[in-house]
Parts: structure tokens; C-alpha cells; sequence
């Protein structure tokens, strides 16, 4: 079963996150469960929570058909400890909301060495972000989200991914998600049949499916390898189509959530339909 969505606005309560969902025929939603660019929020209310719960469940969205994201601020692998220390305090909040909402994973960026530490050193850094996280919570998975590369990001590799999963004591809850744009960008040449099946036999051998929980599904205006982050609509980028209809017609996809980040969020029901109208 492939869970296909966008990710959508929360605005007015994260409990309009499933109503906005449904509105535009989506089986999956990405949100933020708080305001993605401050670092502080008011705690969800009992009401909130209660609403979110119960919408979801009118709608028919099981926790495993969410994939919220955190807040871009957070940088768990920051060398600066009290930076580092006010990031894992706010990551630490989202999976404590998560957790409250009744959700299963919380999907994020990695971290930045931001050119003072090495990247060996950042790695390690955000996995004792996760564990410390992991610590305080329960059943919530960390997922941790490929990057482009941009600038001084880590996570742009298989092998990065990897490094941390290593790292984290409780490998039941850390997973990871596949951006396509991020991965085109940082050199994974998925847009061919032939170079897809490489990219993934690749990733199968150094991360596993069994990691595998939720992808954003974002077709890029920047060529391979370029390490630049900057998503387009499906089939108006340098990926086209194809790489989206091998994924929608891969049972090694089944079952997470499929979710776009695409920039014009008026396409994304006509995005949404043409996702499962690629399903043979």
C-alpha cells in the first residue's frame, strides 16, 4: 500500500493538519507541530491533542501515515555546546509533542559542522542528540533526513546516514528518510531505471529498507552532484517522472509516507492524483 501526501499547513492547530489532508485526497501528511522558524512554542493543549486524535481518526490516518517535521533551527550537531544544548532541548520538545499527539516518528535534518568541527566529530554529536532524546521519550522514532549537502550540512551521504544509526543504542527507534531532490543534489543519479536500482541496492547495502520511514517526494531545479537543495513540482525539474513511477511502483516503498514538499502547494492534488495514477 503506498501512503501518498504533501506537507500541509497546521495553521489555526495542528489538529487542521488531517482536514487539510483530506481536502486535497492525500493518504499521508507531512506538518509541523509548532512554528518551524522560533524556537519557542506554547505546549499543545488538552484540546488540541484531543482534536488532532480524533480528526486523524475520522479521516483514516494511522500514526505511520504521519511525517512530522521539526523545526530548521535545530542543528544537533552544532559545535558551539550552548547552541548544541538549546537544540537538543528543542528537539527534545517536538518528539515530546509528537508523543502527545500520538505519532510514531519525527523526521529532521541532521545537523551542520558549521567549518568548526569535523564531520566525524559532527556525527557523533547528533547521535548523542538522538540517544539523549530517545532517552526521555517513548515510541518515537528519530528519523533522520538525507541532505543536499548545502553548505557545512552532514547527512548527504549513505555512508553519514549510517554512521549515526551506528551510533544510536536503541536501533528500533532511529530510521531514516530519503529526500530525492536531496539526493539527486548531493550525486545520487536516480533519474534512470538503471541508476535508481544502483542508488537503492546502495543504500539496501549500507543503511537497509528496514530503516527506511518516510520519503519526500520533490522533483529539483539542480543538477546532480551539485549539493544545492532547491525542490520544483514533479516533472518540471531535471528528475521528470520517472524516478517517481519507479518508486510508486516498488513494494520496497510500501507502506511509509510518501510525502511532497513540491513549491506550489495549488498542484498538489493534481500531484497526488498523478502519483497514484502511476500505479500499474
Amino acid at each position: 500500500m503506498k501512503y501518498i501526501g504533501a506537507h500541509v499547513s497546521a495553521a489555526g492547530g495542528v489538529e487542521n493538519a488531517p482536514l487539510n489532508a483530506h481536502q486535497i485526497g492525500a493518504t499521508a501528511f507531512g506538518v509541523f507541530t509548532k512554528n518551524q522558524r522560533q524556537w519557542e512554542a506554547k505546549p499543545l493543549t488538552r484540546e488540541s491533542i484531543r482534536a488532532f486524535r480524533e480528526n486523524c481518526e475520522k479521516y483514516g490516518y494511522l500514526p505511520h501515515q504521519v511525517l512530522p517535521h521539526d523545526s530548521y533551527l535545530i542543528n544537533l550537531g552544532n559545535p558551539d555546546p550552548t547552541a548544541l544544548e538549546k537544540s537538543r532541548k528543542a528537539f527534545l520538545d517536538e518528539m515530546q509533542r509528537c508523543e502527545q499527539l500520538g505519532l510514531d516518528r519525527l523526521n529532521f535534518h541532521p545537523g551542520s559542522h558549521l567549518n568548526q568541527v569535523s564531520e566525524e566529530k559532527c556525527l557523533v554529536l547528533i547521535a548523542e542528540s538522538i540517544n539523549l532524546a530517545l532517552d526521555k521519550t517513548r515510541g518515537v522514532i528519530a528519523v533522520i533526513e538525507n541532505t543536499a549537502g548545502q553548505g557545512s550540512n552532514v547527512g548527504h551521504t549513505f555512508e553519514q546516514l549510517r554512521q549515526i544509526i551506528d551510533q544510536v543504542e536503541d536501533k528500533s527507534r532511529v530510521g531514516v528518510c530519503i529526500d530525492t531532490c536531496h539526493a539527486y543534489s548531493a550525486g545520487y543519479d536516480i533519474k534512470s531505471r538503471e541508476g535508481f536500482e544502483r542508488v537503492f541496492a546502495e543504500f539496501d547495502r549500507l543503511v537497509g529498507f528496514s530503516f527506511l520511514k518516510g520519503m519526500h517526494l520533490n522533483d529539483t531545479k539542480k543538477a546532480l552532484g551539485t549539493r544545492v537543495d532547491r525542490h520544483d513540482s514533479l516533472g518540471e525539474g531535471l528528475l521528470g517522472l520517472e524516478p517517481f513511477s519507479f518508486i510508486m511502483n516498488d513494494p520496497r516503498f510500501d507502506g511509509i509516507p510518501l510525502i511532497l514538499e513540491t513549491p506550489d502547494e495549488s498542484r498538489w492534488p493534481a500531484e497526488i492524483r498523478l502519483l497514484k495514477e502511476m500505479v500499474r
